[in-house]
């Protein structure tokens, strides 16, 4: 058997949660395979929503097992809050949720240190959420790193090491803290996290594959987050493509099957960095409060544009993407006119290619198209659609060279309309 994988082809938020949760009926296995609880998955069903960080958006559907995997960064008061949630609503996670032993444990010091990079930074920060997940990442690569595993062994002497080392840094940066409150959770959180399955998650799926199960991997963040072929520097500190799948799970890049590349019928960002198509006038207001554009788990508004085809082809060549899903397609119902960027003028020159450096002298070249000015909300299959999205639709799978298989016309999981089958 192979995994497929399904990752998001924007800045992140293209609504990858309720996605893995319509798929996952189709599998025996969701696995998380990056990032951390900046992570804001939203899932809307039965007149409840919920929203992930950590815990794969498989875990609602019963019979299906969920792993958190070896490149994930976790921490265990985050885990502990979103876990007993979820619990409390009926949830059990416990029978089926594993937990690699090489996923990285964000320490509180590593907050502390996220904020003290930022504010070090000055005009140059670059929008972290403050969860202390790229200084978690730092040790990770520069081997001072803590880990799941690491309870079963010697745990109170390692995490003292790492304290210190992070008090040192913290004294000589001349930055002021407390972490005693957030300390007191963050160990209540790491026995509640010992109650779980911890294991050796590249063995467990591999032998899953090996016994013909099905696994689908999901991501965290987007393509254009990526840490090397993101718009470096203002990214997330993982690998959020395709490739992060194989080294943030452990399977062999032979073992890729599908690649469901998830992205929005118009573009959104959160935070400091480039954005070509971003709009600042009252129409990216109006896409921002259609589509409710706030983080789900900073509440942060997102910057709202117009659809990026350079970026979007971009990011279906490197993710080898297979299928794809656009989301939010009801957002645009009431727009006369719809625009999608087909190329840059950089510095005057036209460009058809994503470029090394989109931070200035970047102008989006945009193609028209009607727009539908119908409720696409309570439709139930492709042959309600209006001729006009229809249009948009083939122009966009056009341009990107892949099917878009499934539509999403809302929130709910019942929004959501399967193209055609294969």
């Amino acid at each position: 058997m192979k995994v497929d994988v399904l990752l998001g082809l924007q800045w992140g938020d293209e609504g990858k949660g309720k996605v893995v949760d319509v798929l996952t009926p189709n599998y025996d296995v969701v696995a998380r395979f990056q990032g951390g609880p900046n992570a804001g998955h939203t899932l809307e069903f039965e007149g409840q929503k919920y929203v992930l960080r950590s815990i794969p958006s498989g875990i609602f559907q019963g019979d299906k097992v969920n792993i958190i995997g070896n490149g994930v960064v976790l921490d265990p008061a985050l885990f502990k809050e979103e876990a007993v949630a979820l619990e409390k609503s009926g949830h059990n996670l416990k029978d089926r949720l594993m937990i690699s032993k090489k996923a990285h444990l964000i320490m509180p010091t590593h907050r502390v240190l996220d904020a003290a990079y930022e504010a070090a930074k000055g005009a140059s920060k670059v929008g972290t959420t403050g969860k202390g997940i790229g200084p978690t990442y730092t040790d990770k690569v520069s081997r001072n790193g803590l880990r799941v595993g690491d309870l079963l062994h010697n745990f109170e002497e390692k995490y003292a090491a790492a304290k210190a080392r992070h008090e040192q840094i913290l004294k000589d940066m001349n930055f002021a803290y407390n972490v005693t409150e957030t300390e007191k959770a963050w160990f209540e959180g790491i026995e509640y996290l010992k109650q779980f399955q911890l294991v050796d998650s590249e063995h467990v799926i591999n032998q899953m594959l090996d016994e013909g199960k099905s696994v689908l991997c999901e991501g965290a963040q987007g393509t254009m987050l990526d840490v090397d072929f993101g718009s470096y520097p203002f990214v997330t500190s993982s690998n959020t493509v395709c490739a992060g799948a194989c080294t943030g799970l452990g399977v062999s890049p032979r073992r890729i099957g599908d690649v469901y590349g998830i992205f929005k019928a118009y573009c959104t960002r959160v935070g400091s960095g480039p954005f070509p198509t971003e709009l600042f006038d009252e129409v990216g207001d109006r896409i921002r409060d259609l589509g409710h554009e706030y983080g789900a788990v900073t509440g942060r508004k997102r910057r709202c544009g117009w659809i990026d085809l350079v970026a979007l082809k971009y990011a279906v060549m490197i993710d080898g993407v297979t299928k794809l899903i656009m989301m939010k397609s009801d957002v645009l119902d009431d727009f006369k006119t719809i625009k999608a960027c087909v190329a840059y003028k950089v510095n005057g020159e036209m460009v058809d290619h994503f470029p090394f450096d989109i931070s200035e002298g970047v102008e989006p070249v945009y193609v028209e198209m009607p727009g539908w000015k119908t409720q696409m909300s309570k439709m139930q299959g492709e042959d309600e659609f209006p001729e006009e999205f229809n249009n948009y639709v083939s122009f966009l799978e056009d341009e990107l060279g892949v099917p878009i298989k499934i539509v999403s016309v809302g929130p709910d999981r019942e929004q959501t309309i399967v193209r055609y089958t294969d």
